[in-house]
């Protein structure tokens, strides 16, 4: 007993030490982090964050098998903590038990049953991991680039910790050490004693010791390797998912912070830091992230730009960072001066096996990793590539599926910031968007004298604003650039436009009054076009509904990036307005009457559609169902591509990629449209003007492939419109059709 009481108590010691000092390392590194705030309000919102995301597992438990067996695995860890105690106090009393509950049978049974089913969720996840082994399925498997060796150190750890506990107490059970007594409630206990019977009660005594002090050993050691490895995430993923952005990552960007305190573009300091130029720049909860990463690849699996040959991996891009971090830590909390970048010859280096990505860390810390550019080509050791930083689309499928809250888009944008408004590095064609924006106030650099020009030639005359708001003029109709200037797009707000005359909407049209949201502009990093027009938007139509309260200030939109803007984005520049998508509007007239689709004749069958969720309404604004519900309504027939709903496939527009050239890998919309065609549907209907005009290229080129015939793309305004022209009294085969066609 002595002995191994020594021997217990020396191990813990050692490992707790050694473990300590690790924590405290990490807490200084990522307390050296840039100021934020609004990480701790809401307390009741990020205490049921807590309850839902970590103790109930919840995006982890969308995907079925691994989800349920990490359920299982957590809540083991949960159960267990029990028997971590049971063990060190069976290094002072043999038999030690909690002082109420220790001995009640109920409690043995929980922890095998726990105990077996971590072997279980173990065995589970060494299945996946074989099974999707970089090496077998390379970029395909998500764990491509993922420190795969330490991971399956930790699991044989995890097994060991549970293959100890279950010895030493079925040698407990022989030598009559077991508080649980002999109820065989412990099952996996009760069953492995009988093996070990045989061998004698000094032999079972041996092994009680033996495999008493391996767990204990095996535990400690745990908690260190842990906290060297990317299983950091079992300690910080708490704190990350308490401290996330509610309600969440998507939609609204965060308005621009340095020094923990707002930028003031009218007058910025001079020690202003225009976002993330530095690895020192970024906020202590971006250097939380990075140390959270769990390097399982959901975010990876779901990347447009991935899954299209592209050197993009979100996992990849918070891996390197925080290797960067970390070894860049002694610049950061040792006092170490920081080597000016340039100033030391850079060897290039290329990690986690991803050679064709151009980017990777330096092993090591010192002058090499410190002066390092945190962008930057292979070539002069940058930290992440140019052509992995303008690859997103900002389509948040990575922040969506995330199981630990990490918020890979944020940090992407102000990378790009950095470049667009420190660097004056970006793509080319970015030079011709900003110009048309300042310029024209639109991306496609049209005059504004050509706003109304979608309205031509419609049998009803659509009121423009005239300077004042009547009183019963419930919504401006906010057309969006696309609206007015795209062709196609164009046949969308013509629908929608007759639909709200139809169902006697009162609305009206800003006209030449209309200019860009800015949305373009701050996707791309640049901030301060974004201000200035987001303020000239702003004042716009703050002088619009004057007067009005803010609930009643609504506009309704056809374009789910406008929408996104005006309504989350522009609160931040005093602009509060209550901002609907066209088909959740819509939607509502059906509901209320106002609108009544009709289905086709008995007999004849509605159209077979399959509707892409555009990335701004479903992920970023969770409006899934209203769409669906108007093609179901209409009449038509919805077949589901594989990749739907949160898990939709991004068009290849979003993030400013609608103006720059795809010059690596495959377009994201032909990917896209070959999942559509593979519907066998005859029409691709979408909510989203960018992606009408991304599908339909990507369909024309495919039609002229002669890949695919006779399939279109639309809007879903122009289905509901065909539908209730249908149902109009003296309603002919050419109005209908006119539907058809806008």
């Amino acid at each position: 007993m002595l002995v191994r009481l020594v021997l217990g108590l020396l191990l813990t010691i050692v490992g707790l030490g050694l473990a300590g000092r690790r924590a405290w390392w990490l807490f200084r590194l990522i307390r050296s982090g840039q100021p934020t705030g609004g990480r701790t309000d809401a307390i009741g919102a990020r205490a049921a964050a807590q309850l839902r995301e970590v103790f109930g597992q919840r995006r982890l438990l969308r995907w079925s098998v691994p989800g349920v067996a990490h359920f299982v695995t957590f809540w083991g860890f949960v159960v267990l903590l029990f028997t971590i105690v049971e063990a060190w106090g069976a290094l002072f009393t043999p038999d030690f038990a909690f002082w109420w509950f220790g001995r009640q049978p109920w409690l043995g049974f929980l922890e095998d049953l726990f105990t077996v089913g971590v072997l279980a969720g173990l065995a589970t996840f060494a299945v996946i991991r074989v099974r999707n082994a970089p090496q077998r399925k390379e970029r395909a498997s998500r764990f491509y680039g993922s420190h795969t060796g330490p991971a399956w150190l930790v699991l044989a750890m995890i097994a060991s910790v549970m293959v100890t506990l279950l010895l030493y107490r079925a040698a407990q059970v022989n030598t009559g050490h077991f508080p649980f007594g002999d109820s065989g409630w412990p099952f996996a206990s009760w069953l492995l004693a009988k093996p070990l019977a045989g061998l004698g009660a000094t032999a079972n005594s041996v092994v009680e010791t033996v495999f008493l002090l391996g767990n204990i050993g095996v535990i400690v050691g745990f908690l260190v390797l842990v906290l060297h490895s990317k299983h950091l995430h079992i300690f910080v993923a708490p704190l990350n998912v308490t401290t996330k952005r509610l309600p969440d990552a998507l939609g609204p960007l965060l308005p621009m912070e340095s020094h923990g305190k707002p930028i003031d573009f009218d007058d910025p300091g001079e020690d202003d830091v225009f976002g993330r130029g530095k690895i020192e720049d970024f906020t202590w909860k971006g250097m939380l992230d990075f140390a959270t990463c769990t390097e399982c690849g959901r975010c990876q699996s779901q990347c447009p730009a991935w899954n299209t040959g592209k050197p993009l991996s979100p996992k990849l891009v918070i891996m390197d960072l925080r290797d960067h971090l970390f070894a860049k830590a002694p610049y950061l909390i040792d006092s170490v001066p920081t080597p000016e970048e340039g100033s030391v010859d850079i060897v290039p280096g290329g990690g986690h096996g991803v050679p064709e990505s151009g980017f990777g860390r330096v092993p090591g810390s010192g002058p090499d990793q410190a002066a390092r550019p945190l962008v930057g080509t292979a070539e002069v050791g940058g930290v992440i590539d140019p052509e992995v930083l303008w690859s997103c689309t900002t389509c948040g499928a990575c922040v969506e599926q995330c199981p630990v809250d990490i918020e890979h888009v944020d940090h992407i944008v102000d990378l790009r910031r950095y470049q667009v408004m420190i660097e004056s590095e970006f793509p080319s064609e970015l030079g011709t968007l900003f110009r048309n924006l300042e310029n024209k106030g639109n991306p496609w650099g049209q005059n504004n004298a050509g706003r109304l020009d979608w309205a031509k030639d419609l049998d009803f005359e659509v009121p423009v604003f005239d300077g004042a708001l009547a009183e019963d003029v419930e919504y401006v109709l906010w057309v969006g650039c696309a609206g007015a200037f795209e062709d196609s797009a164009r046949k969308t707000v013509r629908a929608t436009a007759e639909l709200l005359h139809l169902a006697g909407v009162n609305y009206v049209v800003l006209g030449m009054e209309e200019t860009c949201t800015g949305d373009p502009a701050r996707r791309s990093g640049n901030e301060f076009l974004f201000q200035m027009m987001a303020q000239q938007t702003v004042e716009t139509l703050n002088a619009v509904f004057e007067g009005r309260e803010p609930n009643q200030r609504k506009i309704v939109t056809t374009c789910p990036h406008c929408m996104n803007t005006l309504g989350r984005e522009y609160p931040q520049l005093a602009g509060h307005y209550e901002v609907v998508h066209h088909t959740q509007l819509l939607n509502r007239l059906v509901r209320v009457g106002a609108l009544t689709p009709v289905k086709p004749v008995a007999g004849a069958e509605g159209p077979t559609v399959t509707y892409h969720d555009p990335c701004y309404l479903g992920r970023h604004n969770k409006v899934y169902e209203p769409p669906r519900e108007l093609v179901d309504l209409a009449g038509a027939t919805l077949a589901e591509m594989p990749r739907h709903a949160d898990r939709s496939l991004c068009c290849g527009a979003g993030g400013a990629r609608m103006w720059m050239e795809e010059k690596i890998g495959k377009r994201i919309n032909l990917e896209r449209v070959d999942e559509a065609i593979a519907t066998e549907a005859e029409t691709i209907v979408t909510g989203c003007p960018f992606c009408r005009v991304m599908l339909t290229d990507g369909l024309d080129q495919r039609q002229s492939e002669a890949v695919a015939t006779n399939v279109e793309v639309r809007d879903v305004s122009q289905l509901l419109l065909e539908s209730v022209r249908r149902g109009s009294p003296g309603a002919s085969a050419g109005q209908v059709e006119s539907a058809r066609e806008g």
